[in-house]
């Protein structure tokens, strides 16, 4: 009975040092985050996400591993929102016309044409209230938002030329899935067509869709200045990101992780603004140069032109997105309507 019990002893003894053997390599096992976006690494969104790896891992000292997967290796863009509810993914940096169809239609506030007349007028909402109360509607659909990465003025492409409004007149325009943005084609006489991001290439290759709008550095990185004859630089939207992260995940953290983290957004975002308007100014010369799309800025009288044309959108929209959440943002934007 002694040995037996000598030897059941012994065996508890080794069970929980084989246990706390264990539970000191999951105590040590990173974090993991996965950090899915559907652009090209080498545009402003997805060098801001590298620089935020960076800064995450050095920060933490290894307690946090970020992974970044681009160019919607994991998610399209329907796909990803969801997958991150699900806490498939930990983050993402989605365009702000992605959370109108998830049900917050105040985001789409964004997409109304010719808000902003420069990127300080942007950053007026992204940084003041306005901003801050849109992220703060996001969490109860389990989403935290961290932060608003800027990526420019939108450029509209197609297979002719699109100076006046009339050029517009029956084109497939692929468009991000936006009540805002539709109307914004259809006020054009353009039929929108919303379609995820990566397939637009081959859709304006094989002539599934005429046209698209965009920033530079889209084009020029996704190449779709190959499949298309005519640029226009009518800086009519504005292109940016949020970047989110599931808020189940983000809340549970400990706070010296959170904090670190928090840090990173934080540098990571001055990184990726500053260098967004060089990127696209860098990829606009690139498609010049390519001597493969005719690219123009749209003249004074061809801009009040467009605007007179778009300008019932906002009044349109006042329904869906709210009367004053678009007062607010031309509050914060210093817009006021053309006359």
């Amino acid at each position: 009975m002694k040995l037996l019990a000598r030897r059941t002893l012994i065996q508890a003894a080794v069970a929980a040092a084989a246990a706390l053997t264990v539970a000191g390599a999951f105590a040590q096992a990173p974090i993991v985050i996965k950090f899915s976006h559907v652009v090209a690494p080498d545009t402003p969104k997805g060098k801001g996400a590298l620089r935020f790896k960076e800064l995450a891992e050095q920060r933490t000292n290894g307690r946090v591993k970020v992974e970044i997967y681009p160019n919607s290796q994991l998610y399209k863009d329907k796909e990803e929102m969801e997958a991150l509810q699900l806490g498939s993914v930990q983050m993402l940096a989605p365009s702000l016309a992605k959370f109108g169809p998830l049900g917050v239609k105040e985001f789409e506030v964004f997409d109304l044409p010719f808000l902003f007349k420069d990127d300080a007028a942007f950053r007026g909402i992204t940084e003041g209230p306005l901003g801050a109360d849109l992220f703060k509607k996001l969490e109860p659909k389990g989403i935290k938002g961290l932060a608003y990465w800027d990526n420019g003025f939108h450029q509209m492409s197609a297979n002719k030329p699109l100076h006046k409004v009339e050029d517009f007149k029956g084109l497939k325009m692929r468009i991000q899935s936006s009540k805002v943005l539709d109307a914004e084609m259809r006020a054009l006489g353009a039929i929108p067509q919303v379609m995820a991001f990566s397939e637009l290439y081959q859709a304006l290759q094989s002539g599934v869709v005429d046209g698209t709008e965009g920033v530079a550095s889209n084009f020029y990185t996704q190449k779709t200045y190959e499949v298309q004859k005519h640029m226009t630089i009518s800086n009519h939207g504005h292109l940016a990101y949020a970047v989110i992260v599931n808020k189940k995940f983000w809340d549970g953290l400990p706070a010296d992780i959170r904090t670190a983290l928090e840090a990173s957004i934080k540098d990571s975002t001055t990184y990726a603004n500053a260098i967004a308007a060089t990127e696209n100014a860098q990829a606009l010369d690139k498609i010049k140069a390519s001597g493969k799309v005719t690219v123009y800025p749209l003249t004074p009288a061809e801009t009040t032109e467009w605007k007179k044309a778009l300008m019932p959108v906002h009044h349109d929209m006042e329904s869906r997105v709210g009367k004053a959440t678009i007062e607010a943002a031309y509050k914060a934007t210093g817009f006021t309507a053309p006359k």
